[in-house]
């Protein structure tokens, strides 16, 4: 087995305990979403309520185009679902077809539905780790597997779901006071801001890249010692749901840097276990940048990788975290051990021990 870089040095430190359930709690009022979330409810309008229309001479065509002109505060896309769902009558009539055709003088009635997004925002006993937490954060260890919080797909049972239902205060935050995220099948430690202010700083320290955060992966190959890759990520023109370097849609700056801590082989294929800290935190950021380098993730298949070894996802943990603290202005990191399902995949690798440079001026605590 390779050895383990050691934890930086810290006036805190923290090692993540075994899983804590999601305590039972009040479910708090419902709060205005983050931008991100659009709000698409139309003002002072709620779901449920009848909304009637006369539709106007001179104007005449598909049922949704019609509604999109009659109630431009809504995508046509939101009516759309309200059609096919059986929300819009015409003259008395359920209409569940985008194109059936009205005329001018039709008696258009509309039951406005909620938003997937706002829905999303409800307060769920969804499990998860808690590794500390004080007036200003929280430390949460994610399960692989846990989407972080809601999008298309996955509406519910997400970790902002539970954190809502554990920490009610957090709807009074943007995004819950989620600030920065993990994939849903990376495993590891992420912080929650517990107040406005310090979801302030917090989000500061990420933008001033100050903020340390050290991954675990285990990557097809045999690759070298250490290195950064410094390339822009952005969406893949091909793969909605890839992210990409070089012909990608709105790259953004993306700095990783790595470092062999052994190889050997799973299944017979040459496999390397390495340690990544961000500089950045851009989306799919070490999958796609291992990937860049030939040496995919083990088990992650969006990428290129295989799954062998019995590696169900990819293999990824983020297993340290360090910041300032918003109130104390010092230092506190955390730590949180490997997840059952990585370390099995690493305890079948037949290591081969490699030559690793000493701790010193390029050791990765100073990222």
């Amino acid at each position: 087995m390779p050895k383990q870089s050691p934890d930086a040095a810290a006036p805190r430190q923290h090692a993540a305990p075994s899983s804590v359930q999601a305590a039972a709690g009040p479910v708090p009022e419902p709060f205005d979403e983050h931008a991100d979330w659009d709000d698409e409810t139309g003002g002072e309008e709620s779901e449920g309520t009848t909304r009637t229309f006369v539709v106007p001479s001179g104007l005449s065509g598909r049922l949704d185009k019609i509604l999109a002109e009659l109630i431009p505060e809504h995508s046509r896309n939101r009516l759309q679902t309200w059609i096919e769902g059986g929300h819009v009558r015409v003259n008395g009539v359920c209409i569940e077809s985008v194109r059936h055709k009205v005329w001018p003088g039709d008696e258009l009635v509309v039951v406005p539905q909620p938003d997937p997004e706002a829905l999303a925002f409800e307060a769920e006993p969804v499990p998860f780790e808690v590794v500390d937490e004080s007036d200003d954060w929280i430390i949460v260890n994610k399960h692989a597997g846990l989407v972080v919080h809601p999008g298309a797909g996955n509406w519910h049972g997400t970790l902002l779901n539970g954190l809502l239902y554990r920490f009610p205060e957090l709807r009074q935050l943007a995004r819950g006071g989620i600030v920065h995220r993990l994939d849903k099948d990376t495993s590891g430690l992420l912080v929650v801001a517990r107040n406005e202010v310090s979801r302030q700083a917090l989000v500061r320290q990420l933008q001033a890249r100050t903020v340390g955060r050290e991954y675990v992966a285990l990557v097809h190959g045999w690759l070298g010692q250490s290195g950064t890759v410094d390339k822009p990520i952005g969406r893949d023109p091909r793969v909605p749901v890839r992210m990409a370097v070089g012909r990608a849609i709105a790259p953004k700056p993306a700095i990783t840097h790595y470092r062999a801590e052994g190889s050997g082989r799973l299944d017979t294929a040459p496999v390397t276990q390495v340690t990544c800290h961000l500089e950045t935190g851009r989306t799919h950021q070490i999958r796609v940048h291992m990937a860049s380098l030939g040496h995919p993730l083990v088990g992650d298949t969006l990428y290129g990788g295989r799954a062998i070894g019995n590696a169900q996802r990819q293999m990824l943990h983020a297993r340290r975290l360090r910041f300032i603290d918003p109130s104390s202005g010092t230092e506190v990191s955390f730590s949180a051990e490997l997840p059952v399902d990585l370390q099995r995949v690493l305890d079948t690798v037949e290591w081969i021990e490699p030559e690793l440079p000493e701790p010193g001026e390029d050791d990765f605590d100073d990222y």
